[in-house]
This record gives structure tokens, C-alpha cells and sequence, in this order.
């Protein structure tokens, strides 16, 4: 799982959290401690427009 500063918008607790617990078996994260560090720290969730309601109903 990339956990990078690059991509501070994604740094958030609560996608962190959900990419560890949705591993099976094994989960790698590649990036810094730093960018973990402001994910754990970053408990504010933003709202995400993923449209995947209406994706699934076009299936």
C-alpha cells in the first residue's frame, strides 16, 4: 500500500486504517514514516465523490 506525502489528500486515518485491515494474509507499506505519521495523525475524513453507486448500477 503507497503511503506518500505526495499524495496528501489520501493521508487520512481512516484509509489507512481500511488498507491494513483488508489485507489477508500480508500488507506492505512502501513509503516513509513521515507520510504514515500525518496519515494516523489526520482523523478528519473528507467527503469523496467515487460515483460507485451509480458504476454499480450501470453493471
Amino acid at each position: 500500500m503507497p503511503v506518500a506525502i505526495q499524495h496528501y489528500m489520501l493521508l487520512q486515518r481512516n484509509l489507512i486504517y481500511t488498507g491494513i485491515t483488508r489485507g489477508r494474509e500480508l500488507v506492505i507499506l512502501v513509503g516513509t514514516k513521515k507520510a504514515l505519521a500525518i496519515g494516523v495523525q489526520n482523523d478528519k475524513t473528507r467527503k469523496r465523490y467515487t460515483y460507485l453507486k451509480y458504476r454499480l448500477m450501470q453493471s
